[in-house]
């Protein structure tokens, strides 16, 4: 066998697991057509609900018994405890069962596969965002008088008597249960109670958002198997990458590894995306001003009058593409990643944590731990905010002489951006500790050392121009003589 099909083999077994899941995905794109037309409540949630639980089980195995779990527990300590703040028991919970889930072969147990650590790690967010939209809606309804409790959202009221079923139904309907998107229980219940979920024009809407979003995954594809062959992620966890690589060549190398990890990512998470239009989930009329995550801004009727029976699906959108590629600055960049998982921190962590000094720390420490409990996570997701400062000074200082950015100025910009994202996302990558320490001590921590420097230059910015290019104390304005 020659050696590019031998490298052209062991990408595919490499790549082993994420074949299946783009398999599982594509079958649920499919079905999609088929779940929306359901005109019975009853029948289509049993079906979303059965095709949910056969996925879990088909990817997952017997360990599958740990989705199970975790989902009974909390869907008791839901039914069962709502005077004592479930929200905050099922908060702990969950997070010490995914700690728990990651851990067990420290037992001698077997460790789950990498299709069951996503499942659960979206139950997480789903069990735990459900928990504190039915304390919300429990406390609004026990205020709200018999007049109010009428015209409030049938969600709200839904959610205050919330049942098993409606748990149930929740948690594990096909559609996002492998990998999302997060949505919200509302999001999730109005396909079935919406009338513009079920007519001819919204059916249309769904058929060209799952094409248009499904035009750019061959491409995704494409481009992921071509660096993967070039540059192969894995040589960077052999010792020849340390030995027989230049330090130039070994700090370029990030690039192509986070280009891999981005279209990995596009290509699952625009599936994603994909089983939610093809379902008809996540449709909402343009008036309604979605955004990812949350859902609609509004749904008052009355915007439907003039309504051009248009719909989008932003409710359901993950990652902004094209955005994230051009948009100049890494702020920009990381508002437009994983937006639904972004809704959820700001919703759930950001907003109720008691100490605004301290909010931004622990949602990125809850990040980090969703994401899991090797230092990679932590060395990645916890560097992005020094860089948006640095970033945010260094842009302040640019901005100050009052002149728009020239096209040079801002590829600058945009470069530095990505170096900032790769030379970050090896940590995600590399994920334990001795790895990263090695690869970062192979190119002397260039990364932060630059950025270091680049800080204490805008920083002392005006001072230094002064001091370089001359200037002095600036001169003070003449006194106005004073008229006899």
């Amino acid at each position: 066998m020659s050696e590019s099909a031998l490298n052209l083999l062991n990408l595919i077994i490499n790549n082993r697991d994420d074949i299946i899941y783009i398999i599982v995905l594509l079958s649920c794109i499919v079905v999609g057509k088929y779940y929306r037309k359901i005109t019975d409540c009853n029948e289509k949630e049993k079906f979303g609900n059965r095709l949910g639980i056969a996925i879990i089980i088909i990817v997952s195995g017997f360990h599958a018994f740990h989705i199970f779990i975790s989902f009974a527990v909390s869907a008791g300590i839901i039914l069962l405890h709502r005077k004592l703040q479930s929200h905050i028991i099922i908060s702990v919970f969950m997070f010490l069962y995914l700690l728990f889930f990651r851990m067990v072969h420290y037992l001698d147990l077997p460790s789950p596969p990498g299709h069951t650590n996503l499942i659960q790690m979206i139950l997480t967010l789903k069990l735990v965002g459900l928990a504190f939209e039915v304390n919300d809606a429990t406390l609004k309804c026990k205020t709200a008088s018999k007049e109010e409790l009428e015209k409030m959202p049938y969600h709200e009221r839904e959610l205050a008597e919330i049942n098993l079923k409606n748990i149930f139904g929740y948690c594990f309907n096909y559609v996002g249960v492998l990998t999302g998107p997060y949505m919200t229980y509302r999001t999730y219940r109005d396909p079935f109670m919406e009338k513009y979920a079920h007519d001819e024009k919204s059916f249309n809407a769904c058929d060209r958002a799952t094409l248009d979003k499904f035009k750019s995954i061959p491409i995704f594809v494409i481009l992921y198997l071509a660096t993967s062959y070039l540059w192969p992620i894995g040589r960077i966890f052999t010792d020849e990458f340390y030995t027989d690589e230049s330090i130039l060549y070994r700090l370029w190398y990030v690039w192509p590894v986070f280009f891999i990890f981005r279209m990995r990512i596009y290509i699952g998470l625009t599936l994603a995306e994909c089983v939610c239009t093809a379902a008809g989930v996540g449709i909402y009329p343009t008036v309604f001003q979605s955004t990812p995550g949350g859902g609609p801004r509004t749904k008052d009727n009355q915007l439907l009058k003039d309504w051009q029976e248009t719909y989008d699906f932003t409710t359901i959108n993950n990652s902004d593409v094209y955005t994230t590629e051009t948009c100049w600055t890494f702020r920009e960049a990381m508002k437009s990643w994983n937006m639904c998982v972004q809704y959820w921190l700001a919703m759930n962590v950001y907003k109720r944590f008691p100490s605004r000094k301290l909010r931004t720390g622990a949602t990125l420490l809850v990040s980090a731990y969703w994401h899991g409990v090797n230092p990679g996570y932590y060395f990645c997701i916890f560097a992005a905010p020094f860089y948006v400062a640095i970033e945010d000074l260094t842009l302040k200082r640019l901005k100050a002489s009052g002149k728009p950015f020239p096209l040079w100025l801002n590829i600058c910009v945009w470069i530095s951006k990505f170096f900032a994202f790769s030379y970050m996302s090896v940590a995600f990558q590399l994920i334990t500790f001795w790895r990263i320490w090695n690869y970062y001590n192979s190119v002397f921590h260039f990364g932060y050392c630059f950025w270091a420097v680049q800080y204490v230059i805008v920083l002392f910015w005006p001072k230094i121009s002064r001091a370089v290019f001359g200037g002095g104390k600036r001169p003070e304005k003449p006194k106005e003589e004073k008229s006899s």
